[in-house]
């Protein structure tokens, strides 16, 4: 199995500095996988993936990491918590199990999804919502 440390941002852009990037299916990684722009995997991976941009998981890909992203497209097997800024889409068969932390879920029927879905934006703290009114007291009779 291959160690992954992969820093695409400090890759010169003739090797893919800049350009989207693909782990391959028949391959395995494990680490930290951090980059910029688009990263497909097809492959097996463990560890911990971090990114503002997209990460698409392939329907052959089997991830069990923590992931924090931009927005993740799943068709494959993710284990473990997801921490998207921008947005979550899981299309058939995507089976992932862990928690999902995003402001935007778009799940495709046949999808398994095992964990807690917690809809917020991560970019900010949600408002303060106002205190409801006390309820009104029933009127009094003479």
């Amino acid at each position: 199995m291959a160690m992954a440390n992969l820093k695409r941002d400090e890759l010169p852009p003739a090797l893919g500095g800049t350009s989207d990037l693909l782990l391959g299916a028949g391959a395995e990684f494990e680490g930290k996988l951090t980059f910029k722009g688009t990263v497909r995997i097809d492959a097996v991976f463990k560890g911990s993936i971090i990114t503002d941009d997209v990460l698409v998981v392939g329907e052959h890909a089997r991830i069990e990491a923590e992931i924090t992203c931009g927005t993740i497209i799943v068709h494959g097997s993710v284990k473990g918590n997801i921490r998207a800024k921008s947005a979550v889409e899981l299309h058939h068969p995507a089976q992932v199990r862990g928690d999902v932390h995003t402001p935007s879920l778009a799940v495709e029927k046949g999808v398994l999804l095992h964990g807690m879905v917690h809809m917020e934006n991560l970019d900010r703290a949600a408002p303060p919502r106002p205190a409801a009114p006390p309820p009104a007291a029933p009127a009094a009779t003479p």
